[in-house]
Parts: C-alpha cells; structure tokens; sequence
C-alpha cells in the first residue's frame, strides 16, 4: 500500500482526532476532508487512483493518504489497520468512494449482472467492510460514520438502476448499522442530488432543470455537501438518519 505524509503519534487517549475519507481526490470529498482538517482532526485519505490528487490534498492539509482498492476486501482491511497503527485511533470515517455506470434506465440489457456486481462491491460492499474493520476504534473513540450516498438512492432517478439500486441499499445500510452499532458509533448519510463536480460538468441539461425546478434555483456545490457532512459529525446525537441535500428538489411532485 503505497503512502504518504504519515504524522506522528502521541499517547493514545491524547492523540489529535483521527477521521479517514475515502475518494477525496476532488469534489464532495476533497471538501470533506478540507472542513475536517480545518476543525482539527488528522486527516487520512484513500483512493484507489488519482495517487497524485489525493498525495498533493494530503500534503495541502498536512495529512497522509494510503493508496488502496476499497472493493478489494483484504485490501480495505488493511486500509483500516494502516490508518490505526501510526495513529492509535479512528475518529470518523467517510465513506464517500463510490462509482458509477451511465446506462439509460430502459435500456435493460446494458445494466448487466457485470455492471451490478461491480456497482455493488464499490458503493455496498466496500463501505461495509471498512466499518467492520473500524468497528473496534471507532466505539473506543465513540466515533462515527459519515456515508455520502445519492438523491438517486431515494427517489427513482440515477445515473443507471443499478447505480440508484446501490445506493438505496446504501441508505438502508446505513441505517441497520446505525440501530447495530448504538449507542457508541453514530451512523448516518447524505444523499446529495446535483453536485457540481468535475464528473457533472458536462451535464448542462440536467443542471438547466435543477436550476429550473429547485426551490433553490440552483446545484449545489461540495461545499453545501461538507458542511452537512461536518453537522453529522459534531453531532452527538443524531444517528440513522440519510439527509437529502437537493435544494428542495425533492418537494415538488
């Protein structure tokens, strides 16, 4: 596993807070990881590519980043144990890696076995076993889970069926593990409708009808993600909840 920048550790029980993030090359999470930073954790970051992106934030917010497949099991296991030993704790993890198939949603025949499997292990799997590899650290640090899922996992909409397919058992996941893992892990999510983000650049008639239709007039920006995120993670309270982030797109029939 290949890193970088890995900091110092103090005395367990006296360390910074640690929060890993995971897909923080750019967009939602890259911004994540910039308000947990600039709140005083230790900021870890994983990918599976973008060594470069992902090494030059670290070193911007004087972090670490671990290169490493979250699908691979073995490997998000080991993810979670190089995190743990130069630092001694987990605090919160974000699970913001996912992925993504574009298939129109009559075209039935493209969204192949294939396609869920791999949709599936990325954006269900993955996060999954991370937690249970972080289950340990995170109740001695009464941490949390921070999942930043889609609208798509909510309303029927998405990219492909598959991808909104995964992405409400995301949401349902998030909830199990929220009743599972209380009262020392809080577990919750976000469920963000149209970002812009260097993927959603292009997608001008879809934003032409968020702008159109939304309450708010407007996509949201990483940004207006984070900082949902960050209440999630101050909170002490709130767990099991999947927290719509679409401008009020979501009210209108």
């Amino acid at each position: 596993m290949r890193c970088s920048s890995l900091p110092r550790t103090t005395v367990r029980g006296m360390s910074q807070r640690v929060a890993l993030v995971t897909g923080p090359s750019s967009g939602i999470g890259a911004e994540v990881a910039r308000r947990l930073a600039q709140d005083g954790f230790a900021v870890v970051l994983n990918s599976r590519r973008s060594v470069e992106a992902g090494t030059a934030l670290a070193a911007e917010l004087g972090g670490s980043y671990l290169q490493a497949d979250v699908a691979d099991e073995v490997a998000a296991r080991q993810l979670v144990a190089d995190v743990l030993a130069p630092h001694g704790r987990l605090d919160v993890l974000v699970n913001n890696a996912g992925t993504t198939e574009v298939i129109a949603h009559p075209d039935l025949a493209a969204a192949t076995p294939e396609v869920w499997r791999r949709l599936y292990d990325v954006n269900v799997i993955a996060p999954f076993v991370l937690v249970t590899a972080a289950e340990q650290a995170l109740r001695e640090a009464t941490g949390c889970v921070v999942n930043v899922s889609s609208l798509a996992g909510v309303r029927p909409t998405g990219s492909s069926i598959p991808y909104a397919a995964s992405k409400a058992a995301f949401n349902h996941q998030t909830r199990l593990l929220a009743k599972a893992l209380g009262p020392h892990i809080r577990v919750n999510a976000v469920a963000p409708g149209l970002v812009d983000t260097p993927w959603t650049q292009d997608w001008d008639e879809i934003r032409s009808l968020v702008t159109a239709m939304a309450p708010m007039r407007r996509s949201a920006t990483p940004g207006d993600v984070a900082e949902v995120v960050m209440g999630l993670v101050r909170s002490t309270y709130v767990t099991g909840e999947v927290v719509v982030v679409d401008g009020g797109l979501g009210l209108l029939p």
